[in-house]
C-alpha cells in the first residue's frame, strides 16, 4: 500500500494525529481516544501504519500474559509529497477531501463530548471565507503561513500546551472564466 492510500483512511489520519508532537500511546489508549472504533479494527489500522514504517514500537511490556506495544510516530516516515499528490486521480482527491473532512468532523465530535468543553474558552474557530488571490498571491500567503506555522510544528507536549487541530483547504470556488486563464 503506498503512502497516499494509507493515509486516505480516517482511522489511520486520526492515528497519525494522536501520535503527533512525540506522543507514546498504546493500541488501548489509542482504542480509549476513539471509542466509536472497534478493537479489532484499530489493531489492524495500527499493524498497516506500522509496517509501512509509520510507526516505531518505543517499548513493550507484558500485561496479563499478552505483550503490549507503545507506538510513537517516526520521525523518518513516508510522507504524501507533493509528486505524490500530483499522481492522484481526482478520485483520489475525492477520498482524500473525504477522509480529512471525516477526521476533522470526529475530532470535533470527540472535543464536544469531553467534560468541560468550552468552545468560547477554548478559542475554537470554524470560519469559512472566500479570497480571490491570484496565483503567485496564493503561493505568498501559502509561503507566508508556513513561516509563521513552521516554527509551531515542532512544538512538543507540555505543561500549559493543548493540542490544535488545524486545516489548511485551498481550492477555486469557481472555474475561471477562460479569459482569466492562469499562467
Amino acid at each position: 500500500m503506498d503512502v497516499t492510500d494509507l493515509l486516505l483512511h480516517p482511522v489511520r489520519l486520526r492515528v497519525v494525529h494522536a501520535l503527533s508532537g512525540g506522543r507514546v500511546l498504546t493500541t488501548a489508549q489509542l482504542c480509549e481516544r476513539m471509542p466509536e472504533v472497534g478493537k479489532v479494527t484499530m489493531y489492524r489500522h495500527v499493524a498497516l501504519l506500522a509496517e509501512a514504517g509509520f510507526l516505531d514500537v518505543a517499548e513493550e511490556q507484558r500485561v496479563r500474559g499478552a505483550v503490549e506495544r507503545h507506538y510513537r510516530l517516526r520521525q523518518d516516515r513516508p510522507a504524501a509529497d507533493a509528486d505524490a499528490a500530483a499522481a492522484m486521480s481526482l478520485d483520489d482527491h475525492r477520498r482524500g477531501f473525504a477522509a480529512a473532512m471525516a477526521v476533522l468532523i470526529a475530532e470535533f465530535n470527540a472535543y464536544l463530548d469531553r467534560d468541560g468543553a468550552n468552545p468560547v474558552v477554548d478559542a475554537v474557530s470554524y470560519r469559512q471565507g472566500t479570497l480571490w488571490l491570484s496565483p503567485d498571491e496564493l503561493a505568498e500567503m501559502s509561503h507566508k503561513l508556513l513561516e509563521v506555522l513552521g516554527p509551531l510544528l515542532a512544538n512538543q507536549p507540555e505543561p500549559g500546551r493543548a493540542p490544535y487541530l488545524i486545516s489548511r483547504i485551498f481550492f477555486p470556488a469557481e472555474q475561471v472564466p477562460p479569459d482569466e486563464e492562469r499562467p
